[in-house]
């Protein structure tokens, strides 16, 4: 046990016969009982719940038990008490906060003298986890192998020889860490997952005439991954978290792909891994029509609105020798109707759309959008 910490807290027990004691007069035991055992939830990202079960011997009547948590950072207004062995016959009655003192005094009512098994929760700081993930592709990239990983960190001051550490999904961890302990634990891992590489351009960051740029410019490329059932995910939402992708290079080795981090995948939505830029796909966008239309004047002749006239056309070319996907993302502001398109598209909000290109081997594929944009203001 620690001196400074839960496992060192002191606990009073004794009868009091219709008066009160004062904070001089409590009696405290060398230490608590034992933890008979420990639940440590982390199952919220900003604060750590621990639950603790141990056994106290009550006498008939009145009894106090003093709480202190010295050296051991607690929120105070947290702390809870409940009663498990007898939760009719035993009763807290009230609870006080001695001045000055990182402490509280429990007054306890039990109708028999019994040995009560108690349950003690509170919210402890310093205390905390973070998820890392290992994804393994094959050689073909169609599936990998991903493992999930917690990192358990304790600077709260206290040890947990043994706990069962909780998150919101998985199975439980059998794990003890003491004070300025960290341990990264294997949570779950899951074995050909299948994924699919795509290629995103997007036309609000990416340049539309690589071959003009010095530097080297490349299309990001992601392994993406489906947290559902059929591809032996789906039983519970992917936390956010540091991702390491390898690849298995076929002669027995692996090469390291890249590093990302990804936010909260919930059951049903994708999951995509970016491992990198590659020229292998090139994109090469150009406006060809911008022009106003429906022109409004006010009474100086100035213009106050007008409508446009726009046509964008870009030739995508894969220069792989397999096919590819590429999601090609465009940006239309304001209010617009679209007249013309050789493609289908999602619209994924009021001026972002989004197309699917499956390209061929070594092919070429255009899309042409021809759209108006309506009521755009004059320059003053």
């Amino acid at each position: 046990m620690r001196n400074t910490g839960l496992a060192g807290l002191a606990a009073g027990l004794t009868l009091v016969a219709g008066f009160t004691l004062t904070a001089e007069a409590r009696i405290k035991l060398v230490a608590l009982p034992d933890r008979a055992a420990t639940v440590i939830r982390l199952d919220n990202p900003q604060v750590t719940l621990i639950e603790e079960e141990r056994v106290l011997t009550l006498q008939k009547g009145l009894n106090q038990v003093d709480f202190s948590w010295n050296g051991v950072e607690i929120d105070a207004d947290s702390i809870r008490l409940s009663f498990r062995s007898h939760p009719g016959g035993v009763n807290l009655l009230n609870v006080s906060y001695p001045p000055d003192e990182a402490a509280l005094v429990w007054e306890i009512s039990s109708a028999e003298a019994w040995e009560e098994q108690v349950r003690i929760s509170y919210l402890l700081r310093n205390i905390d986890r973070v998820i890392e993930y290992r994804a393994l592709a094959n050689k073909e990239e169609t599936c990998l192998d991903l493992a999930n990983y917690v990192i358990l960190r304790n600077f709260s001051g206290e040890d947990f020889a043994q706990a069962r550490v909780l998150l919101d999904y998985g199975d439980a961890l059998e794990q003890g860490i003491n004070h300025e302990e960290t341990k990264r634990v294997l949570f779950c891992r899951q074995t050909a997952v299948p994924i699919e590489k795509v290629w995103k351009f997007d036309a609000a960051i990416h340049p539309w005439d690589p071959d003009r740029l010095t530097a080297n410019v490349g299309i990001p490329v992601s392994y993406r991954v489906v947290n559902t059932a059929s591809n032996g995910l789906g039983r519970f939402a992917l936390w956010g978290g540091k991702i390491r992708v390898f690849q298995d290079d076929g002669h027995g080795g692996t090469i390291v792909l890249g590093e990302d981090t990804t936010a909260l995948v919930p059951i049903g939505e994708k999951l995509e891994i970016y491992i990198g830029d590659s020229r292998d796909i090139v994109v090469m966008q150009r406006k060809m029509r911008d022009k106003q239309i429906n022109v409004r004047r006010n009474s100086g002749n100035t213009v106050v609105l007008y409508d446009t006239d726009e046509i964008i056309a870009a030739q995508v070319e894969n220069f792989k020798d397999k096919p590819a996907r590429l999601t090609m993302i465009q940006h239309i502001p304001g209010q617009w109707d679209m007249e013309k398109c050789n493609l289908e598209y999602e619209r994924k909000d009021a001026g972002t759309l989004e197309f699917r290109l499956d390209l061929p081997p070594r092919g070429k594929q255009e899309l042409v959008m021809h759209y108006h944009r309506r009521n755009v203001r004059g320059k003053p």
